[in-house]
């Protein structure tokens, strides 16, 4: 049997952090307590550092932007966890979204109401 993704992997360990928490400090439990804004703070802070480092030019750039990119990924798994969203569910509506122009599909989301929005040019 394959070895789970990194992804896979950091998602069993978070849902394990919030249902059995360890004695002693986490940083996962940490954020796991505060909630959804706790963990929403710490997305929006990283999504800045993604977009800040994104700018930085060359080799340092670059790997400033990988390592802000791996923290925004991980507080977004952590949030998910919180959630009891497994990274399945995410693939499955990523394989689902795969192949289809983001126009068509953004398109084909129900409007506010419940109504689908009308095909462009219609």
């Amino acid at each position: 049997m394959p070895e789970p993704s990194i992804l896979t992997a950091l998602m069993g360990v978070i849902a394990e952090r919030r249902d059995r928490p360890p004695e002693g400090r986490s940083y996962v439990v940490s954020l796991l307590q505060g909630g959804v804004p706790a963990i929403g703070a710490k997305i929006n802070e990283e999504a800045a550092e993604v977009v800040a480092a994104a700018a930085e030019p060359g080799d340092e750039g670059r790997a400033h932007l990988v390592h802000e990119v791996a923290d925004l990924v991980f507080h977004t798994l952590v949030l998910l966890g919180h959630q009891h969203i497994t990274w399945a569910e995410v693939e499955a509506e990523l394989a689902r979204r795969f192949g289809i122009s983001g126009i068509t599909e953004k398109e084909a989301r129900p409007q506010k109401g419940g109504a689908t929005r009308p095909p462009s040019g219609a």
